[in-house]
C-alpha cells in the first residue's frame, strides 16, 4: 500500500494527509474546494458527489481514507470495494458500518470503518483492558471532546462535525447488558464522574462501541459507551431536541448549534475507560484515564480532537501497510493491539502526550 487518496480536507482530513505523507505514503488529498495553504502532498479539486469521477480517481490508488460526512461513506466504500482497494473511514454511523461489513465479505482489500477516536481508539483501549483479566464482568468506555474553558449552560463547542454529533444524540445504539445485546435510547443512563478533579456527566450516545457487542457477546456480560460533557449539557440537549422538536429538523439543528457554539482552539479530549473482572481469583479494576490537549504536530498547532482522530486512523493505516494487521476482509478496532498501535509513527502522539 503506497498510494492513498484522502477525501475531505477539513482539519482532520488535512492533518491525516500530512501524517500519511510524513509516514512515507504517496498522498492525494481531494476536496470540493481549493486549499489556500501550502501543503506537502498533492491536492485535487473534484466533485465528491460524482460517482463516476470518484470511481476513476480511486482506480489509481491502493487505498482511500474518507474524512467526509457519514452519509457519503457507504457510496465511497462501494467504489473502493469495486476497485479492490483498502477502505478506511471515521464514521460513527451504525447503518453505514453494517453495510460495509456486508461488503467486506467479498472484498479484495481491507474494509476498515470506525478508525477515529470513538469508535476507534477507545475500542482498542477497551479491548486491551478486557484481555488483562481471566474473566471480565464489565467494560465501560467514556469519551468527551470539550472546550477547556466552557461558557454558558451548554458548556460546549462544536469542534467536531455537527452532523455527526446530532446523529449520535438522536440514534439508538446497542449495549451488552447482563449478557444480552440490547438497544438503548440516546441521552439516557446519566452518570457523574471526575477526571483530574473536573466534574463531568456521561450519557448514552450512538456509535461509540463499534462492533464490540458482537465480538464480546458470551465473554463479557456488560459493555457500554457514553459521551462525556460538562454538567447540565444533556438536560439542555434534551430540551432542544425533544421539547422544541428539533429532532425532526436535524440539518437545521446542526446549523443552530454551530452558530451558537462555534469551534475553539483550546479544547481537550477526555478518555475514561474501565474494566472489572477476576485476575488469579481476585476481583480487580483496571482504568485508562487521560486528558489530551492541543499539541504541535507536523510543524503546526493542532486541536485535541483533530490530532487524536487523525493520529488514530493513520496509525491503523501504517499498521496495515507494515503487515501488523490483516490486509483483507473487515477490521474490528478491538483486534488492534494497543502496544503496536502506540509504536507507530502517528500513534506515538498518544503515548507522547500522556
Amino acid at each position: 500500500m503506497e498510494k492513498i487518496a484522502v477525501l475531505g480536507l477539513g482539519k482532520v482530513g488535512t492533518l491525516a494527509s500530512e501524517l500519511l505523507h510524513d509516514a512515507g505514503f504517496n498522498v492525494t488529498g481531494i476536496d470540493m474546494q481549493p486549499k489556500s495553504q501550502d501543503l506537502p502532498f498533492n491536492t485535487k479539486v473534484l466533485d465528491l458527489s460524482d460517482v463516476s469521477i470518484l470511481t476513476a480517481e480511486l482506480s489509481q490508488v491502493n487505498a482511500v481514507l474518507s474524512c467526509l460526512p457519514f452519509h457519503l461513506n457507504q457510496i465511497i466504500a462501494g467504489i473502493a470495494h469495486g476497485a479492490g482497494i483498502h477502505y478506511f473511514d471515521l464514521t460513527e454511523d451504525v447503518p453505514t458500518t453494517k453495510a460495509i461489513i456486508e461488503l467486506a465479505a467479498t472484498s479484495k482489500g481491507l474494509m476498515a470503518p470506525q478508525c477515529g477516536l470513538a469508535p476507534g481508539f477507545v475500542g482498542i483501549v477497551g479491548a486491551n483492558l478486557i484481555t488483562q483479566f481471566d474473566t471480565c464482568r464489565s467494560c465501560k468506555m467514556r469519551v468527551g471532546a470539550l472546550p477547556q474553558n466552557p461558557t454558558g449552560l451548554m458548556g460546549y463547542s462544536f469542534n467536531w462535525s455537527p452532523e455527526g454529533v446530532v446523529n449520535e444524540y438522536l440514534n439508538d445504539y446497542e449495549v451488552l447488558e447482563d449478557g444480552e445485546i440490547k438497544s438503548v435510547s440516546p441521552m439516557e443512563w446519566i452518570e457523574k464522574l471526575y477526571i483530574n478533579g473536573t466534574e463531568l456527566e456521561a450519557f448514552t450516545t450512538s456509535g461509540g462501541l463499534g462492533t464490540m457487542c458482537e465480538t464480546f457477546l458470551g465473554r463479557v456480560p456488560n459493555i457500554d459507551y457514553k459521551t462525556m460533557r460538562y454538567p447540565g449539557h444533556v438536560q439542555q440537549m434534551n430540551f432542544f431536541f425533544h421539547e422544541l422538536l428539533m429532532r425532526d429538523r436535524r440539518k437545521e439543528a446542526g446549523e443552530i448549534l454551530v452558530n451558537a457554539k462555534p469551534p475553539v482552539e483550546d479544547d481537550i479530549v477526555y478518555v475514561h475507560v474501565s474494566a472489572e473482572g477476576s485476575k488469579e481469583g481476585a476481583l480487580a479494576r483496571q482504568e485508562f484515564v487521560r486528558g489530551y490537549k492541543p499539541i504541535e504536530l507536523v510543524g503546526q498547532h493542532r486541536t485535541a480532537i483533530a490530532w487524536t482522530t487523525a493520529s488514530s486512523v493513520v496509525a491503523i493505516i501504517e499498521m496495515v501497510r507494515d503487515g501488523k494487521l490483516q490486509n483483507s476482509g473487515f477490521l474490528k478496532q478491538e483486534d488492534v493491539p494497543l502496544h503496536t498501535f502506540l509504536q507507530t509513527r502517528a500513534g506515538a502522539a498518544y503515548a507522547d502526550s500522556e
